[in-house]
């Protein structure tokens, strides 16, 4: 008697997570061009359909990798912040967990950042953006209302500041600032943005 030929369970538990995981490490080596969901498929070792299941193209991979990237860095600030410490101790805090994020995963961020200007960007998105970056913007518009930093427009102020942390990350990705003196460099460019370069 011929033996039933017995189907082999389906060994992805989460195939989601896992071709995200690839997408996040060929974004890291080789850039998003290189990115392929056929080729995902063929190094989770499932049929180049599956990722169908999750994925519908490309660009829907793309949005799921950065809406991953706005949980994580989400995440990081969460955790650094304080809200009952000193603006300053505060906004260092928050200053040193964005850089550190920005350092680990320099490609992914810019990913995030070109699927936030998509005009095709999901709620999603539009709600992981306000997590991170509306953070950072209300704890400044809270500071305004306290009368510890200059009235304006706290949109501007946080783009301001998010443009300075963002340019120390580029020098150190570029090589030309060590990671480690950018962060040990924190304290000091926040105390410089709150009180300026003139002398007192």
């Amino acid at each position: 008697m011929t033996p039933m030929p017995v189907s082999r369970p389906y060994h992805h538990g989460d195939l989601r997570s896992t071709l995200l995981a690839g997408a996040e490490r060929t974004l890291r080596e080789k850039g998003a061009g290189a990115l392929s969901l056929r080729e995902l498929a063929r190094e989770a070792g499932v049929s180049h359909a599956a990722p169908g299941r999750h994925f519908k193209d490309k660009q829907a991979l793309l949005n799921a990798l950065a809406l991953s990237g706005y949980d994580r860095l989400g995440q990081a600030l969460e955790a650094a912040d304080e809200p009952d410490l000193p603006l300053q101790r505060r906004l260092t805090a928050l200053a040193r967990a964005y850089l550190a994020f920005s350092l680990d995963h320099p490609e992914l961020l810019e990913l995030m950042y070109a699927r936030k200007h998509d005009p095709d960007a999901s709620e999603q998105m539009a709600a992981a953006v306000d997590r991170t970056v509306g953070s950072l913007e209300r704890v400044i518009a809270d500071a305004q209302e306290r009368g510890e930093i200059i009235a304006g427009d706290p949109q501007h102020l946080t783009l301001l500041t998010g443009a300075t942390l963002q340019g120390i990350a580029s020098f150190a990705a570029g090589g030309m600032l060590p990671a480690e003196t950018a962060l040990d460099g924190i304290e000091e460019l926040v105390h410089l943005l709150l009180h300026g370069l003139k002398p007192r």
